[in-house]
């Protein structure tokens, strides 16, 4: 058998509930994400709850676009987010493996493509 073991996160930001300093979405750390290396991204709730577990060659933009656009399969769940953990991992075959593992033995809430469990 198999045994695959999540990364620990390289960089964790929390949202600030009314930042004073600059931000982006409620989020003050939004730079410490890489933008030039690729990696996992898992969005968490309040209760720490996974919500989304995602993927890319390039994660800060990545990331951005999941607040930006109209078709992520969080837009109506944006406000949830909380808490962003970023694995920086650059193969892009651990990243798939990664990401697919992740979505379903955490069972991620709102992730529709790659579920195995129902």
């Amino acid at each position: 058998m198999i045994q695959i073991t999540i990364p620990a996160p390289d960089v964790s930001i929390s949202k600030q509930a009314a930042p004073e300093l600059s931000h982006i979405y409620g989020f003050t750390d939004f730079h410490l994400i890489p933008r030039d290396k690729g990696g996992i991204f898992m969005f968490y709730n309040d209760k720490d709850e996974l919500l989304f577990v995602g993927k890319a060659r390039k994660l800060r933009p990545r990331i951005k676009k999941h607040f930006e656009d109209t078709v992520s399969d969080i837009k109506d769940h944006r406000n949830e987010v909380s808490k962003i953990d970023v694995c920086l991992v650059e193969n892009p075959l651990d990243r798939e493996i990664y990401e697919t593992y992740a979505i379903n033995t955490l069972r991620s809430k709102y992730n529709v493509d790659k579920v195995l469990f129902k």
